[in-house]
């Protein structure tokens, strides 16, 4: 049962859903991927699996525009816009991720 449970949170994330969200009690963090289809799709289920048993919530949304991510002066496919800021860019590996948001809650 463990093991199957595991398995569904590391996926896909979905436009406007928010990763931990029964977590109240865990600050909420608002995530942008930037980039193509493809790759902000394998990020965004990598990063469901290297951050899922840290204590904070993240709401997802997506932006395929390359005008938008030019504007927010993106340089790579994909970037991860956290709380309006760019906080890792190009598809890094899960341990990178999970090291990162370990650094903003602790």
């Amino acid at each position: 049962m463990k093991e199957n449970k595991i398995l569904q949170a590391c996926h896909e994330m979905k436009n406007g859903e928010i990763l931990n969200k029964e977590k109240e009690e865990f600050p909420l963090y608002n995530a942008t991927l930037y980039g193509d289809k493809v790759l902000t799709a394998k990020f965004s289920k990598r990063l469901s699996c290297a951050i899922k048993h840290l204590p904070l919530r993240v709401a997802f949304t997506y932006e395929n525009s390359v005008e938008e991510a030019v504007q927010m002066g993106i340089a790579k496919d994909p970037t991860l816009v956290l709380n309006g800021e760019i906080f890792l860019e190009g598809l890094v590996q899960a341990e990178e991720i999970t090291q990162k948001f370990l650094k903003i809650s602790t």
